[in-house]
């Protein structure tokens, strides 16, 4: 159930649940103000014009994973690189758990809630659990997305972030839940114009800071996204060709023990494909491995030509996951991380 200041929420229009969302005025306010907000820049390194994260315990999590954290033991927990990807945070008010995930299909968004809400409500059902959605953008005319008449051939014109958030607010608005909205900073209230008319985010990620539940913009830099970078981007391709991952998001972050246990993912035929996509101009690259080419980071080819070359170097996946046994890392004193 979907609660919006308080009030169960009813959408007036039967199948447009997301469109009476993104209309109503008092989350439109919140998307204005949420939009004022300067988008905060984390970094290990000493970066100037950055928040350094070292003596912060904080929790990174890429795309299609998900974490709940306890205040206790974590100070931040964010995603960010999400152009059609939606960065989810549920917050129960009551005992401070937060989880958020990065969701990036409407095929994981059921299994994702449950796994998101297994540590957070603590079998109560009747918490109030506040809810916030930042990322994807119109990445396509808004003319599709938003009507309701719209025919099967114009539903293949929806792009990748209206379908999704979509499904999400679907799930929401069904489940038993109380879900109380707090951001619906999504589609056309997170999209910005070029002059020549051309879509891009306003923004890419978000932080919570654990003690307040505050939900703020973010972006996070390499030194930051940690631990085990390459080896969690990978598993997000490989998880398609996985089963055991079907419907679900990547398990990452151990909530009691406050470790990192990257559970184990399969691949295969990887080294020859990496080495063909390795070969490709960067243009090319973004044409075949983005869903919103002309939105990406500066950095996204730069990730995706890392990964192959670990793949290169590894093309059995059993010497990352020897025995299938997970990838595990323990906070440190500057609160970052070590492997086991």
């Amino acid at each position: 159930m979907i609660f919006v200041g308080g009030v169960p929420f009813s959408s007036s229009s039967q199948g447009n649940t997301l469109v009476a969302l993104m209309e109503d005025p008092i989350l439109v306010s919140a998307s204005n103000s949420f939009k004022a907000i300067p988008e905060r820049k984390f970094s290990v390194s000493e970066e100037s014009g950055m928040d350094r994260l070292t003596k912060n315990k904080w929790v990174y999590l890429f795309q299609r994973e998900y974490g709940t954290v306890d205040p206790a033991f974590v100070d931040f927990v964010g995603t960010d690189e999400a152009t059609t990807c939606v960065g989810i945070v549920i917050h129960n008010k009551k005992n401070g758990m937060t989880s958020v995930s990065h969701m990036d299909s409407p095929n994981i968004v059921d299994m994702g809630l449950s796994q998101m809400l297994l540590h957070v409500v603590d079998h109560n059902m009747d918490a109030e659990l506040d809810v916030h959605l930042v990322g994807g953008f119109e990445d396509v005319s808004p003319n599709y997305a938003y009507s309701s008449t719209r025919s099967e051939s114009q539903e293949q014109l929806d792009g990748h972030s209206f379908p999704l958030c979509a499904k999400i607010v679907e799930a929401l608005f069904t489940r038993p839940e109380n879900f109380h909205v707090q951001t619906l900073f999504v589609l056309g209230h997170n999209t910005r114009r070029d002059s020549e008319g051309n879509a891009y985010p306003i923004f890419h990620g978000l932080v919570v800071e654990t003690s307040t539940g505050l939900v703020t913009p973010a972006c996070f830099d390499r030194t930051s996204r940690c631990p085990d970078e390459i080896v969690r981007r990978i598993r997000v391709t490989s998880a398609y060709e996985d089963p055991s991952w079907s419907g679900k998001l990547l398990e990452t972050y151990d909530t009691q023990t406050d470790q990192f246990r990257i559970a184990s993912c399969c691949w295969s035929d990887q080294k020859d494909i990496s080495l063909t996509l390795k070969s490709l101009s960067d243009s090319e690259i973004l044409l075949i491995c983005s869903t919103s080419p002309s939105a990406e980071a500066p950095d996204f080819v730069d990730n995706l030509r890392r990964q192959w070359e670990y793949l290169i170097e590894h093309p059995d996946w059993r010497e990352t996951f020897p025995r299938k046994q997970p990838r595990v890392f323990e906070r440190v004193g500057d609160g970052g991380w070590k492997r086991c």
